[in-house]
């Protein structure tokens, strides 16, 4: 039935249905974005002056010249590409280990990693909080990215990935003499790619949405991630800053994110639909 669909096309209800849905998803997105180019003093009285000109960039001029916006936003930036990287790094040494060597309690220590799935963060945010203040990390980069460096589904994703990988290539590099430290530097690492990709994405979308950890260990306003800074600026908006205001950080706050997902999308489908390593 699938196939019959694909060679014959949706046909006009199936596209219509396809548009419905599509308008009902970008509805919030335009709404957000209308609220964004518009002024305060508009919008406290009627929030569908929206739907309607004049529109200004007075908002995010603001955000890029008069507020801590620029600092939260590079903050986040350090903090999700410094975990991204540490995951991607830590995982791929892990994953290769428990996919392609036989070393004692292999099977156990990966067992424990698959637990710690099952763990939330904030059953062990007390001890967690109690031993960076002890190492004074909080309001520090350091302090708000090791957290996301204990990253079992990485460990998992990686591993699953190289077993898929022929252990053949492994045998012939060896046969020529190849170390194990070569095999997986030059032969296996490249051929996950798709997977690094994957896992990269879902960490640094994870890293740059994170709130509960970063309103922990940040308590000085520059320390501040995207995600705090304007959950903080949220308070009493319409006193302060204002509605478009708040708007125009939410659109400034996901652009990045956008740009990741356009920038990767393809190795993403790549990986999750399971193509065959290349």
């Amino acid at each position: 039935m699938a196939a019959k669909v694909l060679r014959n096309g949706l046909g006009p209800a199936g596209w219509a249905g396809l548009l419905a849905g599509a308008a009902i998803m970008l509805a919030p997105l335009v709404w957000t974005l209308l609220l964004s180019l518009k002024n305060n003093a508009e919008l406290i009285g009627h929030s569908e002056a929206a739907l309607r000109a004049p529109y200004t960039l007075q908002n995010y001029a603001a955000i890029i010249g008069n507020s801590l916006t620029l600092r939260w936003l590079l903050n986040s930036t350090i903090v999700a590409l410094g975990t991204t990287a540490g995951v991607l790094i830590l995982a791929s040494l892990a994953g290769y280990g428990f996919a392609r060597l036989d070393f004692p309690l292999r099977k156990i220590l990966f067992v424990f990693v698959l637990i710690g799935l099952a763990i939330p963060s904030q059953a062990v945010i007390l001890p967690q909080h109690q031993l960076f203040s002890w190492a004074h990390l909080h309001n520090s980069y350091p302090g708000l990215i090791l957290p996301g460096l204990i990253a079992p589904f990485g460990v998992f994703f990686m591993t699953t990935y190289m077993r898929g990988i022929p252990r053949e290539l492994d045998e012939a590099a060896m046969l020529d003499g190849a170390s194990r430290w070569t095999i997986f530097w030059k032969i296996i690492l490249p051929l996950t790619k798709p997977a690094q990709s994957t896992l990269a994405v879902f960490t640094f979308l994870g890293s740059w949405n994170d709130y509960w950890w970063p309103l922990i260990s940040a308590t000085r306003s520059d320390m501040y991630t995207l995600t705090v800074g304007l959950a903080a600026a949220q308070m009493n908006y319409a006193q302060t800053s204002g509605l478009g205001y708040l708007m125009a950080q939410a659109i400034f706050a996901s652009f990045p994110i956008f740009i990741v997902y356009i920038i990767f999308q393809k190795q993403i489908v790549r990986a999750m639909a399971g193509t065959a390593v290349r």
